[in-house]
């Protein structure tokens, strides 16, 4: 069961947490528009792993066009059938769609007063309305923040288990271009995180 929410002032440090997960969840939403790609070229790393990702982002959106990422998303999260990857918790835990883990996930976002939002046709448990829930449970877009035990419990339920998986096969997929350096970022989050979470 997931505590009960304290409302908590919320760090720099803390703040910039939040601004990854909305940037991964933006990037896997839909295919980053003209803006935005040209916001990812103004990205500058560091010689950390996650700065040479970031660095490695930024230079996929310098190679890239609107019209080759629209394709290369497409690709990835649509296909004709079905996409290059599935982002759905039930899928990575149980190898089908719609399973315990949705259930389980929707049970604790009842618990925490977090609403579906209206007009969105995938699941609870994709990948992007996951991130968009720690990102509002750090910011306090769901009221107050909720403190880090809080925010520790919801990612090693519904994020920790799969969520590194995903993001490396998105680094690693056939059709990937700017979302190989994407899965990096994303991948090296959930590591970061669930060390930092760990120490806790």
């Amino acid at each position: 069961m997931v505590p009960m929410v304290k409302a908590v002032p919320v760090a720099e440090e803390d703040l910039l947490r939040a601004r990854f997960y909305g940037l991964l969840a933006a990037l896997l939403a839909s295919p980053p528009d003209t803006e935005m790609l040209s916001r990812l070229r103004q990205l500058e790393g560091d010689d950390s792993p996650m700065g040479e990702a970031l660095t490695r982002l930024s230079q996929a959106a310098a190679d890239a066009s609107h019209e080759q990422v629209v394709e290369e998303w497409n690709a990835l999260f649509i296909g004709v059938t079905r996409g290059e990857v599935l982002p759905y918790a039930s899928y990575y835990l149980t190898g089908f769609l719609n399973e315990k883990p949705l259930a389980v996930l929707r049970e604790d976002m009842a618990q925490l007063g977090i609403a579906r939002r209206e007009g969105v046709p995938e699941s609870e448990d994709h990948i992007v309305s996951l991130l968009e829930m720690m990102r509002g449970m750090i910011e306090g877009s769901f009221g107050e923040p909720f403190d880090l035990g809080c925010q520790k419990t919801f990612f090693e339920k519904h994020l920790k288990p799969w969520a590194g998986r995903f993001f490396a096969d998105l680094e690693t997929a056939g059709e990937a271009k700017l979302y190989r350096p994407v899965g990096a970022v994303g991948r090296l989050l959930m590591q970061i995180e669930g060390e930092a979470f760990e120490m806790m």
